[in-house]
C-alpha cells in the first residue's frame, strides 16, 4: 500500500542502508584483524578466505528465505519493521561477540551469526521502496539510497578506522554499533500499513532453487580451491621465485576463472532451466561479467588490510587507518562517475562503456600491486573507483537489456549471485595463495598479497572479452555484436 510520500520518507526508509553499510566497512577492518591474531600470518589468508565463503554463502540464502517470508508478514507493525527491529537486535549481540572473540572458531561461529541477523534486516529493507513509493518517484528514493550506502566509506575512515588504527577496537565497535542501533530507530517512524488479506499458500520452488543454486556455487568454488592447494603442494622444494610466481599466479587464475565461468553455467541453468538458458546466451554471459568484476572489486577490499600490511610494512591495527582511507576514495569516484556514466552509455552503447570499465578497473589494480608509496596507491584506488561507479551504472543497464522483459525481475534476481560469489570466489581461492607465499617465501611475505591482486587485475579483464558473447539490445531494437 503507498502513503503520501513527505520530505523526511527520503530519510527513514532509506538510512538504514547508512547503518548497515557502516558494519559493513567496519567489519571488513576488525575481522580480517581479529583473524590475523588468532591464526597468525601464514594463514590468515586461507582463515579469512574460508570465512568469507561460508559467510557469504549463508547471507545469500537468508536473505532471499527472510525477503520471502516478510512479503507474507500480517505483523500489525507492518510487513518490514518487525523484521529489521528482530534483525538489528540480534546483529548487535553478534557485533559483540565478535569483539569478545577468544579464537578463531568462535569468531567465525560469531561471524556466521552477524550475517544471518544482518540480513534477516537486510531483506526487509529492500522491500520499504517497493512497498511504499510510488513508482514515479522510486528513482529519486534510490538515489537517497545510494548516498546513504556511500556516506559510511567517508564515515568509517574519519571514525572507526582511525579508532582501530589507534590501538582502540572497543571504541570502533561502539561506534559501528550506535550508528546502526540510531538508524534501526530512524526506520521505525516509517509509517507502515499492516498487510491485511492472508497470503496464499507458500510456494517453496524458487527459495528451493536458490538452495540448489548456492550449494553447486559452493561446491565449484571448494573443489578449486582444493585443487589449488594440491597444486602448491607439488612446488615443494621450488626455489626459483619467478616459476612460483608464474605457476600459482596462472593456477589461480584459471580456478578463479573457472569458478566464475562454471558456476555461473551451472546456477543459471539450475535457475531459469536449459532451454531458456540456451534461447538467451547473453544473459550467461552477462552473469560472468558481472561475477568476474565483482570478484576483482570485493577482493580488493577484502584483502585491503593484508595488502598494505605487506606493501608499506604496516603492523596489525596500523594498517586500518590506511584501508578506511583508500575505500573513502574508491567509494567517492564511484559515485562521481556513476551518474555522468549512465548518460555516456546512451551515447556509445552500454557494453563498450562496460568494458571499458574493465579494462580502467584491471590498470588501477596493476597501479595498486607497482605503488611504491601511499600517494600511488590512493592513484589507483581513484581509477577503480572510476571504472567500478561506471560499471554499476551500465553493467545494470545492460542485463535490463539482455533479459527477456517479461520475466526481468526472476532473472535479475540471479545476479545477487553475483554480489555474493564474488567475495567467496577470490577470498577462498586467494587467500592460499597468499599464505603459500607468506609461508616458502619468507624474505618476501607480502609477495603473494601482490600476486592475488595481480589476479584480480587478469579477472578484469576477463570480464571485458566475456562481453564480446554478449549481444546488446539498441533503443531501436537492433542487436550489436561488436565492442
Amino acid at each position: 500500500m503507498k502513503h503520501i510520500i513527505r520530505w523526511y520518507d527520503y530519510i527513514t526508509i532509506n538510512i538504514y542502508w547508512l547503518g548497515l553499510t557502516t558494519i559493513s566497512q567496519s567489519n571488513g577492518l576488525i575481522v580480517p584483524l581479529l583473524v590475523q591474531k588468532f591464526v597468525g600470518s601464514e594463514q590468515q589468508g586461507t582463515a579469512f578466505g574460508s570465512l568469507r565463503l561460508y559467510t557469504l554463502m549463508i547471507a545469500l540464502l537468508v536473505q532471499a528465505l527472510m525477503g520471502m517470508l516478510s512479503d507474507r508478514s500480517t505483523l500489525r507493525w507492518g510487513r518490514r519493521r518487525p523484521f529489521i527491529l528482530v534483525g538489528t537486535l540480534l546483529n548487535m549481540a553478534c557485533i559483540i561477540a565478535i569483539g569478545y572473540s577468544p579464537d578463531y572458531w568462535f569468531l567465525f561461529g560469531a561471524v556466521v551469526l552477524s550475517q544471518i541477523a544482518s540480513n534477516i534486516a537486510h531483506a526487509a529493507e529492500q522491500g520499504l521502496i517497493p512497498d511504499l513509493v510510488p513508482e514515479d518517484r522510486r528513482g529519486r528514493f534510490s538515489g537517497v539510497k545510494s548516498i546513504m550506502e556511500l556516506l559510511p566509506v567517508i564515515i568509517v575512515a574519519f571514525t572507526v578506522g582511525k579508532l582501530i588504527a589507534a590501538g582502540q577496537m572497543w571504541a570502533g565497535i561502539l561506534v559501528a554499533i550506535g550508528i546502526l542501533f540510531l538508524s534501526m530507530a530512524v526506520t521505525m517512524f516509517v509509517h507502515e500499513e499492516p498487510r491485511h488479506e492472508p497470503p496464499g499458500r507458500l510456494d517453496w520452488k524458487p527459495f528451493g532453487r536458490i538452495v540448489a543454486m548456492t550449494l553447486v556455487f559452493m561446491v565449484v568454488i571448494l573443489g578449486l580451491g582444493e585443487i589449488v592447494k594440491g597444486i602448491s603442494k607439488l612446488l615443494n622444494g621450488i626455489d626459483s621465485v619467478p616459476t612460483l610466481l608464474i605457476v600459482m599466479g596462472v593456477t589461480g587464475l584459471l580456478a578463479m576463472g573457472a569458478a566464475v565461468v562454471a558456476g555461473v553455467w551451472a546456477s543459471v541453468r539450475i535457475s531459469i532451466g536449459g532451454e531458456e538458458a540456451r534461447r538467451h546466451p547473453s544473459f550467461t554471459w552477462w552473469v560472468v561479467n558481472r561475477l568476474a568484476f565483482l570478484v576483482g572489486v570485493n577482493n580488493l577490499a577484502g584483502f585491503a588490510v593484508y595488502f598494505l600490511q605487506a606493501r608499506l610494512g604496516l603492523k596489525g591495527e596500523a594498517a586500518a587507518g590506511p584501508a578506511s582511507q583508500l575505500m573513502m576514495v574508491v567509494g567517492i569516484l564511484i559515485l562521481l562517475c556513476a551518474l555522468p556514466s549512465g548518460w555516456l552509455a546512451d551515447r556509445i552503447g552500454r557494453k563498450r562503456l562496460v568494458a571499458l570499465s574493465g579494462i580502467t578497473a584491471a590498470a588501477g589494480a596493476l597501479v595498486l600491486v607497482l605503488a611504491p608509496s601511499m600517494i600511488v596507491i590512493y592513484a589507483g584506488g581513484c581509477i577503480i573507483g572510476a571504472a567500478t561507479g561506471m560499471f554499476f551504472t551500465t553493467n545494470w543497464a545492460l542485463g535490463t537489456d539482455v533479459v527477456p522483459k517479461e520475466e526481468a525481475g526472476r532473472y535479475l534476481g540471479i545476479s545477487n549471485l553475483a554480489g555474493a560469489g564474488a567475495g567467496a570466489v577470490g577470498a577462498y581461492i586467494g587467500g592460499p595463495i597468499a599464505d603459500y607465499f607468506t609461508v616458502h617465501i619468507p624474505q618476501s611475505p607480502g609477495l603473494g598479497y601482490l600476486l592475488i591482486f595481480a589476479i584480480y587485475a587478469a579477472l578484469f579483464l576477463l570480464s571485458a572479452v566475456v562481453l564480446i558473447r554478449v549481444r546488446e539490445v539498441w533503443r531501436d531494437g537492433q542487436e550489436e555484436t561488436s565492442l
